[in-house]
């Protein structure tokens, strides 16, 4: 069993108190004493402060039948948060995509004598929450319970039934599948899907990750219910699973709710990692589509789960295009030519090497131009880097707004959750913290040199083939009156 003894704060009420500062107010001395501008300053004053961070404990083990689990304690709310994550995401689809989205989405349609309905009811009578998602690495089941026995042990055996013995009915399994169909004939009118979908073909080529997690039209009709058995009993096995509890619980209750849990589920060895995917160089596809507006991705495989270079990317990238207002994209895309709402950028680690991701609508008439903007940006700050003063406002707004990423059991659980699976260690939240603190621009441009090459993007663009519009000239924009100085 290990500790984990610094990490980031973990429940609501510790985020309240971050919003405060961890300082107690008097309020009505706050109002008799000291004029509106030193109260401003003092705000001011707060927001330039280190983000506060709480001492608390995780703790690992593993059960008699082989499942992870991740434990910490929250005895703020008399509730509980239990993740069940297993290595049986769309990467392990074969060639029946949309095969592990339907088997996860089929887990609560049926179990023993209970229909959908019944485990619904049941779920709402015992005041429990059941939600279920698959995605490319993984599939989970959440189950959120009052951490009363006369009602979380009821939740529990329910839960463990639904997923350890589901019936896969017939008649849920055409429902779904219909509801699918419709989904992807809906897609067909979303440029922005129809791009998405576009690129990580493009990206991915053959490997596991190119197609979508929802699986598609062909495939779809053709998985039948022998399938989705066979998925289950290869994949849904407690060795194949994490578990992460959070929550109003003993030690001594943690054990024994992992262990009833686990003990339910099918034996059998874990997934294979997947494998890595081969780069596949720079491509432009352009998707033909009647509207007003063309999408445009750009994209690079970058950096898996784990990677040491992750936090510098990460902090970068708030500074380029994933901090929202005030990046370097937006500034330049948004803010001084108007060419768009919105601009970001991002870095989607996973157990294969993720994506490096651009993100843009513009006008048609604009996309070109927008285009050649947007790599000539990138190309600047991969050959340069970022400035001090970025940096250094980078890990002031970082570091505030990190704990906010834990700030509820439900955010914890997932927390713990990743963090299980992708065999991260226990002190990872808090070693990020303080590797964000330790870097130097030096260290944030290297990283971006090493994982992004401006040259080897692949580009996917939706929209009208039109008559093309120069960039327009950028404009500076005068910085607004404040209060203050107009009163």
């Amino acid at each position: 069993m290990r500790f984990l003894r610094s990490f980031t704060a973990g429940l609501l009420s510790s985020a309240l108190l971050l919003s405060a500062g961890c300082h107690t107010l008097n309020t009505a001395q706050t109002l008799q004493t000291g004029s509106a501008e030193q109260r401003i300053s003092s705000l001011a004053a707060l927001s330039s402060q280190e983000p506060v961070t709480r001492t608390l404990e995780i703790q690992e083990w593993y059960t008699t039948a082989g499942t992870k689990v991740l434990f910490m304690a929250a005895p703020e709310l008399p509730m509980f948060d239990l993740r069940l994550t297993f290595a049986a995401g769309s990467s392990k689809d074969q060639k029946a995509y949309g095969l592990a989205g339907l088997t996860n989405a089929m887990l609560n349609e049926g179990s023993g004598t209970l229909n959908a309905g019944q485990i619904a009811a049941r779920f709402e009578d015992l005041g429990a929450e059941f939600s279920n998602g698959s995605y490319r690495d993984m599939a989970v089941v959440t189950l959120r319970s009052l951490s009363d026995p006369k009602l979380s042990a009821p939740a529990l055996e329910l839960f463990s039934n639904v997923v350890a013995q589901p019936s896969f009915p017939a008649d849920s399994l055409a429902r779904i599948k219909n509801q699918l169909l419709a989904g992807f004939a809906y897609d067909k009118q979303n440029p922005g899907k129809l791009a998405s979908l576009a690129l990580f073909e493009q990206l991915y080529g053959e490997h596991a990750y190119a197609h979508s997690s929802s699986g598609d039209a062909q495939t779809i009709p053709a998985i039948n219910r022998q399938q989705l058995q066979d998925f289950h009993r290869r994949y849904y096995t407690a060795k194949n699973a994490q578990i992460a509890l959070v929550g109003d619980l003993t030690l001594a209750q943690a054990k024994a709710i992992s262990e009833a849990v686990s003990s339910k589920l099918p034996r059998g060895p874990a997934a294979a990692v997947t494998a890595k995917p081969s780069s596949s160089g720079a491509s432009k596809t352009h998707i033909e589509f009647p509207s007003s507006q063309t999408h445009i991705l750009l994209a690079q495989l970058a950096v898996e789960r784990g990677d040491p270079d992750y936090p510098a990317l990460f902090l970068g990238n708030q500074i380029l295009g994933g901090g929202g207002f005030g990046t370097r994209l937006m500034e330049e895309v948004r803010e001084k030519r108007g060419l768009t709402y919105g601009i970001y950028s991002s870095f989607s680690p996973m157990q294969a090497t993720g994506p490096f991701m651009i993100n843009v609508q513009t006008r048609a008439q604009l996309s070109e131009a927008t285009l050649e903007l947007v790599q000539d940006l990138l190309r600047d700050y991969i050959a340069n880097g970022p400035t001090e003063a970025e940096l250094a406002n980078a890990k002031r707004e970082s570091l505030g707004s990190f704990p906010l990423s834990a700030a509820s059991n439900a955010a914890v659980v997932g927390q713990l959750a990743a963090i299980g699976f992708y065999n991260m260690p226990l002190t990872w939240m808090s070693d990020f913290m303080q590797d964000l603190q330790k870097l130097s621009v030096t260290d944030v441009h290297e990283a971006f040199k090493r994982h992004l090459d401006p040259e080897q993007l692949v580009i996917v663009t939706a929209g009208p083939t039109v008559e093309q519009l120069p960039l327009p000239e950028p404009v500076d924009r005068a910085e607004p009156a404040t209060m203050e100085r107009q009163h």
